[in-house]
């Protein structure tokens, strides 16, 4: 008899073999692996002297194989213009008579010149390969084995780009949606933390969030390239048509979550040097404490509100009703002098340009009416 731990053995090592069979990139080596061997098998039929160079159909299909279809084209293209290019520099030695020792030198020394162009993309390294293949390997059948080594990879990147458009070409949309709803997660989570720190026993023991800077600029930048990658998956991908996604939205979202992190590595720079005078020396009066966590707990409800949002969510009106005492409490301090009073205003403008951030994004007429 199978026991309990056994089948929940069983059922974990399903879920991850399943997991890793359903992963982006085992698809895209099944689609490249199956790519190469289709490109194999009809460059054996192509006519005349092209039929001499079936090998190189399976390089360019498995070239040609990107995780999007826009890449994949583009790849083929510029691997492509790296081939002619390669093959004009081998001409025009071959054309001229030039010997071989200068003739290579040449070739690799003009090729790598022109490499250098970034249109060239992923053609570059091509130009002084292809002219080399072409002076010593083609020889003195170089004409054949020029015409035979770029059209077999032209047919290898064709049936590579139909292979990666037939078998379910990736759209990234969840990727995406998912990073962007992840990152607000840290955001608030981040936001809380300095507002638990502030009302903790003066200095806080804990100072994490004083050091979370540099993640949040790579949590931001991991979102960004989520939200390219749907917006390039989507170019020419036949099934954007049938699964819609609106990435102006998620453009939006991001250039709005991007600016919120500017402002709340602000405020984490101006609380950190008000508690540990670095880096830059700042004022934090007592009785502001209370408010300032207050309306930083308020904001990251709002920021977990975000993807829940609904017209009847008190989070807004809570965190305009917190920075509201914020600035309240400050002008009942006023006294103290302007100088004391600094850092307060400083993360109290940063937590309005917060809020008017999200409420941009998730008030409808507002978003409407910019």
């Amino acid at each position: 008899m199978e026991t309990d731990e056994q089948a929940s053995g069983w059922r974990r090592g399903w879920s991850w073999v399943k997991s890793k069979l359903t992963a982006p990139r085992t698809l895209l080596a099944f689609k490249a692996a199956l790519a190469a061997a289709l490109a194999f098998f009809i460059a054996t039929f192509m006519p005349g002297v092209v039929d001499d160079y079936p090998y190189y159909a399976p390089l360019g299909a498995v070239i040609s194989m990107y995780p999007t279809l826009m890449g994949s084209a583009k790849a083929g293209l510029q691997t492509l213009t790296g081939l002619a290019i390669g093959i004009f520099l081998a001409s025009i030695i071959l054309f001229t008579g030039i010997p071989s020792l200068p003739g290579v030198a040449f070739v690799v020394g003009a090729g790598v010149l022109i490499a250098g162009s970034k249109r060239l993309g992923n053609g570059q390294e091509y130009v002084p390969v292809t002219a080399l293949f072409v002076l010593i390997i083609g020889g003195p059948n170089a004409e054949a084995f020029s015409l035979g080594y770029i059209v077999q990879m032209a047919v290898g990147i064709a049936v590579g780009l139909a292979v990666n458009a037939l078998i379910f070409p990736p759209l990234n949309f969840s990727a995406a949606a998912l990073k962007l709803s992840d990152f607000r997660t840290l955001l608030a989570r981040h936001v809380d933390e300095i507002g638990e720190a502030l009302t903790e026993r003066w200095p806080p023991e804990h100072e994490d969030w004083s050091t979370r800077s540099q993640a949040l600029m790579e949590g931001a930048a991991a979102v960004r390239s989520a939200v390219s990658k749907a917006d390039q998956g989507r170019k020419g991908n036949p099934r954007a048509l049938r699964y819609r996604r609106n990435l102006q939205t998620d453009f939006a979202d991001l250039y709005a979550l991007e600016n919120i992190t500017f402002h709340v590595r602000d405020i984490s720079d101006v609380l950190s040097s008000a508690v540990w005078g670095k880096p830059f020396p700042a004022e934090l009066p007592p009785e502001m404490c209370a408010p300032i966590s207050d309306a930083m707990h308020a904001v990251a409800a709002l920021l977990r509100a975000w993807d829940t949002w609904t017209e009847d969510h008190p989070s807004l009106a809570e965190a305009d009703a917190a920075l509201a005492m914020l600035q309240e409490k400050m002008d009942q301090e006023r006294q103290q002098g302007a100088a004391a009073l600094t850092a307060t205003a400083s993360v109290a403008m940063a937590l309005k340009r917060i809020i008017d951030g999200i409420r941009l994004r998730v008030v409808p007429d507002v978003t409407d009416a910019r």
